[in-house]
């Protein structure tokens, strides 16, 4: 491949990971960190970006192959999980969600009017706009075209564009006084933003992305297995440098909102408040424009791609059924709110998340494991196990008896036993093979 394929692979793996939702989590976190938003950010750093890109190293390590070790159930368990959380529970409504909130709120006379129906209390206009959102992505899904091949060509350079603008933008425009942190980025700001990254979900997404890279390489045709790591590896470290420049300016962007964040419980009403006072009415159509327009095509390929793989799984429920199935679903997950959306997914990703970054781990383990098969399920094991009690804890159970373990208030628990649990692995003695008599 040449340079010029090389980086156009780097911005397609970038545009892969940016999704609009991503847009939403510095700002808060920057604006809630405060004089702490360096240990924050760092942290955040830490889980959306080093791990995604370790997560694609790690994929293109094993071929594709992550979870070749797992038992076939466990393989099939985990991978259904994660496109569940990618898909119709959390990251696929919550792009109708970002979409509303940026795209759609700002220009609504009464966005906050709500309605009755069913006995429940719901908002009229985030109700409309996500049943409206979700059945054009059913269309597109149902019968795709080059019409959403087309609109990515265009729309990843203008988003990227933009961002470079609003980067620029905070870095040259003088900003209010960054404020005393709150909330756990008092105390622990990084184990705190280490957390925050957990959101984006791109750690999980990067052990589907990287099997879908090594495809289009196939395509391309870079068939050989040392030539398809060099490549999807490049891809990543360029992915990973735009992923990081998009979020440091953004944290700066919410430590420094001052008015913009007053009444905020979400970084895109930060995001839309500082676009609108900035650059006018022109800068904030615009925003909305292309971030619905990101959401829209994110959207479509989660459902596209949830809609192959339970298709593959189970051949008896059609393709076109399940979009019809997954975009209801999406409709319905989306009208809990952004904020109340985002309050329940926590405690499943602090579930799924230490098992996630277990696997690659491992990856990277599997030469040096004398027992491999057995190393990478005892430590994937013990990472579920602890996970399990940080997402109680974190859904609001009493934990306390795990109170002497290390990081537990912090909501990592599982960190030092699943590394204690891979460092024993290391040293473990090969299985003694048997002779069988015939």
């Amino acid at each position: 491949m040449s340079v010029t394929d090389t980086l156009g692979l780097g911005f397609m793996t970038f545009a892969f990971f940016l999704g609009a939702g991503n847009l939403i989590f510095p700002p808060f976190a920057g604006m809630l960190a405060g004089e702490n938003m360096s240990f924050a950010m760092f942290g955040f750093l830490i889980t959306a970006v080093g791990m995604p890109l370790i997560g694609l190293i790690a994929v293109a390590k094993s071929n594709g192959k992550v979870m070749a070790l797992l038992p076939g159930f466990a393989a099939t368990a985990l991978a259904i999980a994660i496109y569940i959380i990618i898909g119709p529970a959390f990251a696929a409504p919550r792009t109708a969600l970002v979409a509303f909130e940026i795209g759609a709120r700002p220009f609504i006379g009464n966005p906050d009017a709500l309605m009755m129906l069913g006995g429940k209390e719901f908002n009229i206009a985030q109700l409309i706009y996500t049943l409206v959102f979700f059945s054009v992505v059913m269309f597109l899904s149902l019968y795709p075209g080059q019409l959403l091949d087309s609109v990515g060509k265009v729309l990843t350079p203008v988003l990227i564009l933009l961002l470079v603008g609003l980067a620029s933008s905070v870095i040259i425009i003088p900003g209010a006084e960054v404020s005393q942190p709150v909330g756990d980025y008092i105390n622990s700001p990084l184990t705190k933003g280490i957390i925050e990254g957990y959101n984006t979900m791109d750690t999980l997404a990067s052990l589907m992305f990287g099997m879908l890279i090594i495809d289009l390489l196939r395509k391309k045709g870079v068939n050989e297995a040392a030539d398809q790591t060099k490549y999807l590896i490049r891809a990543a470290f360029i992915a990973a440098g735009g992923l990081a420049f998009v979020y440091i300016s953004l944290f700066y962007l919410g430590a420094s909102a001052g008015d913009f964040a007053i009444g905020a419980d979400n970084g895109g009403q930060i995001l839309t408040n500082y676009v609108t006072y900035h650059f006018g009415n022109l800068g904030s159509l615009l925003l909305s424009t292309v971030v619905t327009l990101a959401c829209l095509t994110t959207a479509v390929g989660l459902v596209t791609a949830c809609a192959e793989f339970f298709n593959e799984l189970l051949p008896r429920l059609s393709y076109k059924l399940l979009v019809v199935l997954l975009s209801a679903v999406c409709a319905t997950v989306a009208n809990v709110g952004l904020a109340q959306l985002i309050s329940v997914s926590i405690p499943v990703l602090m579930t799924i998340y230490p098992v996630a970054i277990a696997l690659v781990l491992v990856t990277f383990l599997t030469e040096r494991f004398a027992r491999p098969e057995f190393s990478h399920r005892i430590v994937l094991t013990v990472a579920l196990f602890f996970g399990i009690f940080d997402g109680l804890q974190t859904a609001g159970m009493d934990m306390s008896f795990l109170d002497f373990m290390p990081l537990h208030a912090e909501g990592m628990a599982w960190l030092l036993p699943t590394a204690l649990t891979a460092i024993v692995c290391l040293f473990l003695p090969k299985k003694r093979l048997q002779k069988v008599q015939a």
